[in-house]
């Protein structure tokens, strides 16, 4: 089976871990900003003023804001349809409450449009993924505090007017169910418990998550129908960091375990997004777990007025549920689970399963019924380069080909897919970690983890061989 005509082939990065450019052109802190680096096993930490001589992994990332031109000159040489990538929040808005935007930060952006333009890559921007202006955690905690949805309406009018001859496909927050997790709170909301040190040190407040979620489902809803008033031809779509979760074994303990993961995990952000409303299981969970969301009277018919045209998530790994409490659990699996016995994983722990994107491609347009995209897929590791300066990262190519062949199998199956965007095209920071050494690109980007390097590019085998395959159409794997 063949993709069809004007698929999307492409990469995608994140402002906050590829930009760099942190206190350039008028640009105020992010809460990444804030993040200091890390490494697989120490975590990073948050620091609510910057430390001197700490390194702050966010600050210069890979410095697209420098190089953006040539980034763009390579991705369209490898024939990329689409690029994925994000706007820096605090870099149109300093501190995120500001009532006029920063005029020198839309026009670097007006001019990574018009790069983007000239080689016929469409834009899909990302409106808010992972860099919350620090001004708004230090003012309201982020998005734990309702004002902060007038704020993010703020950006978006200034957004979509400003860019609605350039892009077209928008995505309104980036993984927005990671709030369903501790991690999210800082990372996706901008929201700073006392005490809270690192990324991941357990100090949480499940109520304080789930009403901000609830603030980002209604600032999304309230930003689709802004944006089709706007211009009526934008797509604008939801992010979910999709877990895909199976059952260890036909225990029915197992299988309800495993589908009441999927419905937290997943199936409560696509359910208010798609749909507009929250789902019947949603409702027991928060009286179960004492959380009880504070609504205004007009925000159910606000969710049911801003229902995105499209879905679009991440899909790295797939996860195994036990009711069997004294299994090991797999070592690396950011969000728990199993070993999996039949799948090997990355270097990282990471649970490798082409078969499994099939799956979700399937259980999602049986439920939704509208077009998917997937905005984020690849293979963190280790590179090396050799004496010759060439990098065979066989590895990556192999994963990315298991993973397309299962793409393919997908939309022979008859789900509607229509856009592939690679995470990482060019290496950058690793989110979680702040490492550098977890790379991700078809491009090597020369900068090690404690930020030394000239910061050239590379292409990696992996580049010419997606050359290839965007070039076929995915025949040429």
């Amino acid at each position: 089976m063949s993709m069809k005509d004007g698929f999307f082939w492409g990469g995608a990065t994140a402002a906050n871990q590829f930009e760099g450019g942190w206190d350039k052109g008028g640009k105020g802190p992010s809460t990444s900003d804030m993040m200091t680096g890390g490494t697989h096993t120490t975590p990073r930490r948050i620091t609510p003023v910057l430390e001197e001589g700490t390194y702050y992994p966010s600050h210069e990332a890979v410095d697209f804001y420098g190089h953006y031109k040539e980034d763009i000159a390579l991705m369209a040489e490898m024939g990329f349809k689409m690029f994925r990538m994000s706007i820096n929040w605090s870099r149109i808005y300093p501190n995120g409450y500001d009532l006029e935007p920063n005029e020198e930060g839309l026009q670097f952006y007006d001019n990574v449009f018009a790069e983007l333009k000239k080689y016929n890559i469409e834009p899909l921007v990302t409106i808010s993924h992972y860099e919350t202006p620090f001004g708004l955690t230090q003012k309201y905690n982020g998005w734990a505090s309702r004002e902060v949805i007038d704020c993010y309406i703020r950006y978006c009018t200034t957004l979509f007017n400003r860019y609605k001859d350039q892009v077209k496909y928008w995505l309104t927050f980036n993984e927005i169910n990671c709030l369903t997790m501790p991690m999210g709170a800082y990372m996706a909301a901008g929201i700073l418990f006392e005490g809270k040190e690192t990324l991941i040190d357990g100090v949480d407040d499940p109520q304080t998550r789930f009403q901000a979620l609830h603030h980002q489902f209604v600032a999304s809803a309230k930003a689709v129908k802004l944006g089709h008033e706007i211009n009526p031809d934008f797509q604008i779509g939801c992010m979910v960091a999709f877990m895909t979760t199976y059952p260890k074994t036909c225990n029915p303990d197992d299988i309800l375990l495993a589908q009441k993961k999927d419905q937290l995990s997943n199936m409560i952000c696509g359910d208010v997004q798609v749909r507009g409303a929250y789902p019947g299981f949603a409702k027991r969970f928060f009286a179960e777990e004492g959380i009880q969301i504070e609504m205004q009277p007009e925000d159910a018919q606000t969710l049911r007025e801003g229902c995105v045209d499209f879905y679009s998530f991440s899909y790295y790994m797939s996860l195994v549920e036990s009711a069997d409490e004294s299994l090991d659990r797999a070592e690396g699996n950011l969000l728990g689970g199993i070993k999996n016995p039949y799948l090997e994983a990355s270097d990282w722990g990471w649970q490798i399963d082409p078969k499994g994107l099939r799956y979700t491609l399937n259980h999602l347009y049986d439920r939704y019924q509208i077009p998917l995209m997937v905005v984020e897929n690849g293979l963190g590791a280790v590179d090396v380069v050799e004496e010759d300066g060439s990098i065979q990262d066989d590895y990556r190519i192999d994963y990315l080909r298991g993973h397309i062949e299962q793409m393919k199998e997908a939309v022979a199956d008859g789900v509607e897919l229509i856009a592939y965007t690679m995470w990482g095209c060019i290496d950058l920071v690793s989110a979680s970690t702040g490492e550098m050494k977890k790379r991700y690109g078809f491009i090597h980007v020369n900068k090690d983890n404690d930020g030394n390097g000239d910061l050239s590019r590379t292409p990696k085998k992996s580049f010419h061989w997606y050359k290839k395959v965007i070039e076929s159409n995915g025949e040429e794997l």
